[in-house]
């Protein structure tokens, strides 16, 4: 079994980390483990766009996962998960807002106004 199968079959951010041998702090996982998580996939894709997943060999990749992970945890040890803003909802909350669009009444809709 090659090591996406093996990290597909893991159910936490922690098993990664211990599967991988990577050290962390339990209390940055607790707030950021989707943060690190989507991270590591964004550098694993990147990898993938430059061919290392598919022609690599199995340490290679290991070490690549592990390599990633690292700097997908670091990435939020120097930082915070809205500060770093991966997901769209935190995108959104300080994405500029459209002014909002005054009404307009044109003088013709008001009727004659008579000047005395």
């Amino acid at each position: 079994m090659g090591i996406l199968d093996e990290l597909s079959r893991l159910s936490s951010a922690e098993d990664f980390f211990v599967h991988l041998d990577v050290p962390y702090d339990p209390a940055v996982v607790r707030v950021a483990r989707l943060h690190i998580m989507r991270r590591m996939g964004q550098y694993l894709r990147g990898s993938d766009v430059d061919g290392e997943l598919l022609t690599g060999e199995e340490a290679d990749l290991r070490a690549l996962c592990r390599s990633h992970l690292e700097q997908a945890y670091q990435d939020f040890v120097a930082s915070s998960p809205i500060a770093e803003r991966l997901f769209k909802v935190h995108r959104d909350a300080v994405a500029p807002k459209a002014p909002e669009a005054k009404p307009f009444v044109p003088l013709a809709a008001l009727g004659e106004v008579k000047v005395p």
